[in-house]
C-alpha cells in the first residue's frame, strides 16, 4: 500500500516538473522575443567586430535577463534588462552598419587575409592586426573618427602583410623545405649549377608573388620549375655518390647517357652517330618525333574526316537507291561534290605549305580550316602584337585569301591558371587584337572577320604541366569555307 502511495506521489511530482518546465519555456520565448531578434539583427550586422562594446554591453545584459529568468527573481527586474540589452544591440547593429562603411578597406582587406588562411599561416602578425582592427572599431563607436582612421590604417597594412605571408607559406613552403632537406644531404656541394638554379627559381618566384599577390601564374610555373630542379639536383647528388661507392669513372656515366639515346633512336628507327658527340644525334631524334607526332595528328584528323564523308556519302547512296527516278541527277550531284570534296582538299594542301612547322599547325574540321598559330606569342596578361610578327600574320592573310568569300573566326584560349573571368578576357582580348590586325594592317574585309574569346574552357593538354599549359594558351584561326 505505501509503495502505491509512494508511486503515486512520484507521478504526480514528475508530473507537476513537467508542467512547470513547459511553462518556464514558454515564459523564455514570450520574454526574450524581441532581445532574441536584436541580438539576431546585431550578429547580421557582424556588431562583434564593428561594433564591439554596444555588442558586449547587449549580450551582458541578455546574459543576465537569462540568468534572472532561471534563478525565478522578479520578472520586472528581466524585463528591465532585456530593454537594456534590446537598446545596446539595436544600437550596436547600427553602429556596425555605419562602420562597414566607413572601414570598408580595411574590411576588405581582413577578408582577402582571411581568405588565404593568414589566421593560421600567418598567426603572429594576424593576432596583431585583429587587436588594431577592434581598437579602430572601439575609437569610431566613441565617436573619436581620426584615432579610427589612423588604427584602420594600421590594421589594414597589417592584414595585407598578414595576406601576403600566409601566400608565400602555402606556395613557397614545400619547396623551401626541400632545398632544406638538399642542404643535408650536401646536394649544394655535389650538383651546385642545379641547386643554384633551383633557388634563383625560387626567389624570381617570391618577387612576383611580391609584385602582384593576385596573379599567380607566372609564380606557380617559376615554383613548379624550381621544384624539378631540386629535385633533379637531389637525384645527380645521388648518382655522384652511387658513382664514387662503385668506382665508376666518367666514361661509364658517358656510356649509360648514350645507351639512352640509342634506346630513343631504335624506338623512332632513326639512324645516328655517336662519335663526334650527342648534339647531332639528339636533334636528329627531336626533328623525327616532331614529324611523327605532327603526321599523327594530321591522320587523325583526316580520318575523322574521311569517316564523315563515308558517312555522308552512304547516306546519300540510300537515297538514291529509293529514289531511281532522280538517280541520275542525283548521281550528277555527288560527283560535283566529290569534285568540290577535291578542290577543297589541294587549297588544304596550299594551305599548308604556306607555313613552317614552328609557325603554325594547318587541320581540317568539318569542312573547315583551322590555323593554329604556334609561332605566335603574347607576353604575360598582354594582348599586344609584335612589330616580329608581321611576317607570320602576312602569310596567316594569304592563307585565308585562298578562299576568298571565307568567313574568319578568331579563338583565343589559355590555360587554367588565374580566374576563369580574367581569362577570358585575357583571351578575347587577344583574339581581338589579331582580328583588328587582319582588318586594319592587312586589308581583310572586317565583316569577314570576327573574334571570340574561350579563356581555360576548351583545353587541348594538360594545365598540370607547364609544356601542357603553354599549349592551351594558343590562338586558332578558324576559316570557314561553306561561303566558298
Amino acid at each position: 500500500m505505501a509503495t502505491s502511495i509512494m508511486k503515486v506521489w512520484f507521478s504526480l511530482v514528475a508530473a507537476l516538473a513537467l508542467t512547470q518546465l513547459g511553462y518556464a519555456q514558454d515564459l523564455r520565448s514570450t520574454l526574450f522575443e524581441a532581445a532574441d531578434e536584436a541580438l539576431e539583427e546585431a550578429q547580421s550586422a557582424n556588431a562583434s567586430l564593428l561594433a564591439p562594446r554596444g555588442y558586449s554591453n547587449g549580450l551582458e545584459a541578455y546574459a543576465d535577463a537569462a540568468n534572472d529568468l532561471v534563478r525565478g527573481r522578479n520578472i520586472d527586474r528581466t524585463q528591465n534588462k532585456l530593454t537594456d540589452a534590446i537598446n545596446s544591440l539595436n544600437g550596436a547593429a547600427v553602429a556596425a552598419r555605419a562602420a562597414s562603411i566607413t572601414l570598408n578597406t580595411l574590411i576588405e582587406s581582413r577578408n582577402d587575409a582571411l581568405n588565404v588562411r593568414a589566421d593560421n599561416f600567418a598567426a603572429e602578425l594576424w593576432t596583431e592586426a585583429e587587436e588594431v582592427f577592434s581598437s579602430a572599431s572601439l575609437a569610431l563607436e566613441a565617436g573619436d573618427n581620426r584615432i579610427s582612421q589612423t588604427r584602420a590604417e594600421t590594421a589594414e597594412i597589417l592584414f595585407r602583410d598578414a595576406e601576403l605571408t600566409a601566400i608565400k607559406a602555402q606556395y613557397l613552403s614545400q619547396t623551401r623545405a626541400l632545398l632544406a632537406q638538399s642542404v643535408q644531404n650536401r646536394v649544394p656541394q655535389n650538383s651546385p649549377i642545379t641547386y643554384q638554379k633551383a633557388q634563383i627559381l625560387l626567389d624570381q618566384a617570391e618577387q612576383a608573388i611580391n609584385e602582384n599577390r593576385y596573379e599567380m601564374e607566372i609564380p606557380l610555373n617559376l615554383i613548379e620549375q624550381a621544384t624539378y630542379e631540386v629535385r633533379h639536383a637531389i637525384f645527380i647528388t645521388e648518382r655522384i655518390k652511387s658513382l664514387r661507392d662503385s668506382n665508376g669513372t666518367a666514361e661509364d656515366i658517358i656510356l649509360s647517357h648514350e645507351e639512352q639515346i640509342i634506346q630513343l633512336a631504335n624506338a623512332t628507327d632513326s639512324v645516328i652517330k655517336l662519335d663526334s658527340g650527342t648534339e647531332t644525334a639528339t636533334l636528329t631524334l627531336v626533328s623525327n618525333i616532331e614529324d611523327a607526332h605532327q603526321r599523327e595528328m594530321q591522320l587523325a584528323s583526316d580520318l575523322a574526316n574521311s569517316r564523315r564523308q563515308v558517312a555522308s556519302l552512304e547516306e546519300e547512296i540510300r537515297e538514291l537507291d529509293d529514289q531511281l527516278n532522280n538517280a541520275s541527277e542525283e548521281h550528277i550531284l555527288l560527283v560535283q561534290r566529290l569534285e568540290v570534296e577535291e578542290q577543297l582538299r589541294a587549297r588544304f594542301i596550299r594551305i599548308e605549305n604556306i607555313f613552317s612547322r614552328e609557325e603554325a599547325q594547318v587541320t581540317r574540321e568539318d569542312g573547315n580550316i583551322v590555323v593554329r598559330l604556334i609561332g605566335l606569342t603574347f607576353g604575360s596578361g598582354e594582348s599586344n602584337i609584335s612589330p616580329a610578327h608581321r611576317q607570320l600574320l602576312e602569310k596567316l592573310y594569304d592563307a585565308i585569301e585562298t578562299f576568298p568569300r571565307s568567313r574568319v573566326v578568331v579563338e583565343g584560349h589559355t590555360d587554367s591558371y588565374g580566374g576563369n573571368q580574367a581569362n577570358l578576357r585575357l583571351s578575347r582580348f587577344r583574339a581581338e587584337s589579331i582580328g583588328d590586325y587582319l582588318s586594319t594592317q592587312l586589308g581583310l574585309e572586317a565583316f569577314r572577320v570576327s573574334s571570340v574569346g574561350y579563356g581555360q574552357m576548351r583545353p587541348i593538354a594538360n594545365n598540370e604541366t607547364s609544356q601542357g599549359r603553354a599549349r592551351n594558351r594558343r590562338i586558332d584561326i578558324r576559316i570557314e569555307t561553306q561561303q566558298e
